[in-house]
């Protein structure tokens, strides 16, 4: 984890969810996953968008040639932890997440980069389909 990723985290649970600098407005979520080779419990904050009881997170990596180290957490260890904002605070709950693909994906990133346009420059910088993750409560 970063400085500025440990900064964010602070920031977001000091303030119930609410960051400020580059990240003001933006709806963001802590997601935690399990090392694939660790096995330790990692943080990520991450923008996200919901769809009825479903968020959804994008693993961009600012467009760079690899994936986040988070998407491969998810992947080998899909169950996870959220903590997302909500009028009275902050809400945590176990999710289980499941790469979208296909129109599906398509659609969702085409939404997602309609409000946030910087993911679509992303898209353009690598040659890689940047993955789609839905967190769907678990229970």
């Amino acid at each position: 984890m970063t400085d500025f990723n440990d900064r964010i985290i602070a920031e977001f649970r000091a303030n119930d969810g609410v960051v400020g600098g580059p990240f003001t407005g933006a709806q963001l979520l802590l997601l935690t996953t399990t090392g694939a080779k660790s096995g330790e419990r990692r943080v990520a904050p991450v923008m996200y968008f919901a769809e009825g009881d479903t968020s959804y997170v994008i693993a961009s990596k600012a467009g760079s040639p690899t994936n986040p180290a988070w998407f491969h957490n998810l992947v080998a260890h899909p169950t996870v932890s959220v903590e997302a904002a909500t009028d009275d605070g902050i809400e945590s709950y176990t999710a289980t997440a499941e790469q979208v693909t296909g129109e599906l994906r398509e659609r969702l990133y085409t939404k997602f980069s309609s409000t946030n346009p910087g993911f679509a420059e992303y898209q353009r910088k690598t040659d890689r389909v940047i993955p789609i993750v839905a967190l769907t409560r678990a229970g």
